[in-house]
């Protein structure tokens, strides 16, 4: 028998890796003798890079960078030769990514995309020809104003001083000050947000809130970032027009409109992953999936990693099993996207009480052992 696993990360307890492996081994302690093939995945959020670095050759460069609140921070960059083109893929969670706060530190007025540049400069000056940027879970919403900055095109206000970091300071932006160095390179924002940047799908509204955004706020930095976008369009070569309503311009608190702006395009973030790691090619040779994520929800359904590789074991006739930190959605839901059965950490320990919840988030390594063996046990079968 050949099992394939390849999950999602498990927010604030596990990276994508570090899940596979532990189902892997509760697999092997009751089936030994079964093929067991680890691909974990990301959609471009975080753990994007740490994903890619584990699946493919290539060499990690470690970069001194800084939180949204301008607090340092270690990021990395991975570089890599795609065919034969340098290539430098880093993530803007490692340096926006809303899990670097504290709860009561959420504010996406004054969170700052900065060190996403830092990142990308970095890359550059290592010799990448193309970045290839993971937008996703960020905690700002300023329209990669703070990014632009830390690459040479400062945003001034109408006397020509710069503006403060954060969201809120673009309603007074007047103009770019400087050109990005990029030295030309290739961008890609791997994202699978297809949200405009702005108005009741764009990023301060669909998004706002998870970042600590109040109904003022989020009207507050709907305006700015309507107002950034014009001076992008009007100060940014490479800006294309109609910059706030393309697909992708909404992801990350705007970081899409900003990757736009400077002559970028978007692409599926889980696409990319899947592509580069050889998904396809593992589904193809195997006779169970098993993926998983955090929070198997309603969200999981549209479009997230779940989705994706439970719609492609579908599609080959191949039964997926999914195990999560907790189970919402309903059993024929998850039927029809490819979901054979689902199981949870929080109902391995004991359900939804208080302990069962907290059990799963202080024990989820070995919840997921004990979950997989009893899987292997009923699947060999």
């Amino acid at each position: 028998m050949r099992i394939l696993i390849c999950p999602d990360k498990f927010a604030g307890t596990l990276s994508a890796p570090e899940v596979a492996a532990a189902v892997a081994d509760g697999w092997r302690d009751t089936a030994p003798d079964t093929e067991v093939v680890q691909r974990p995945l990301a959609d471009g959020g975080p753990g994007f890079v740490e994903v890619l670095a584990t699946a493919l050759d290539g060499h990690r460069v470690p970069v001194d960078t800084v939180d949204p609140l301008g607090r340092k921070v270690a990021g990395e960059v991975l570089i890599r030769d795609d065919d034969g083109v340098p290539t430098g893929y880093l993530e803007s969670a490692q340096a926006c990514g809303l899990h670097l706060l504290a709860p009561d530190e959420r504010d996406p007025r004054a969170a700052t995309s900065y060190g996403l540049g830092v990142l990308m400069l970095t890359a550059v000056e290592a010799g990448a020809r193309r970045l290839v940027i993971g937008l996703g879970g960020s905690a700002v919403n300023d329209g990669g104003a703070g990014m632009l900055t830390a690459l040479g095109a400062v945003p001034l206000d109408s006397t020509g001083v710069a503006l403060p970091y954060g969201g809120a300071a673009l309603t007074a932006v007047a103009a770019l000050d400087g050109a990005p160095r990029l030295r030309g390179v290739d961008l890609v924002a791997a994202t699978d947000v297809d949200n405009p940047l702005l108005g009741l799908h764009g990023a301060a509204n669909v998004y706002g809130p998870q970042k600590g955004a109040s109904r003022e706020d989020i009207l507050l930095l709907d305006s700015a970032l309507e107002r950034f976008a014009g001076v992008l369009e009007r100060d940014l070569p490479t800006c294309p027009a109609g910059l706030a309503g393309l697909p992708g311009a909404g992801a990350a608190g705007g970081l899409g409109a900003a990757i736009l702006a400077l002559g970028g395009r978007c692409e599926s973030g889980i696409g990319l992953v899947t592509r580069l790691i050889g998904l396809d090619a593992a589904l193809d040779a195997t006779d169970l999936v098993i993926t998983g994520e955090g929070s198997f929800d309603q969200q999981s359904l549209r479009g997230k990693v779940v989705a994706g590789v439970a719609g492609a074991a579908r599609d080959r006739g191949v039964p997926c099993v999914v195990v999560a930190g907790r189970v919402s959605t309903g059993r024929r839901e998850a039927a029809a996207a490819g979901v054979t059965e689902a199981h949870s950490l929080v109902e391995h320990y004991g359900g939804e009480d208080r302990d069962g919840v907290v059990q799963a988030m202080a024990r989820p390594a070995e919840g997921l052992r004990a979950i997989a063996a009893r899987l292997a046990t009923q699947w060999r079968l």
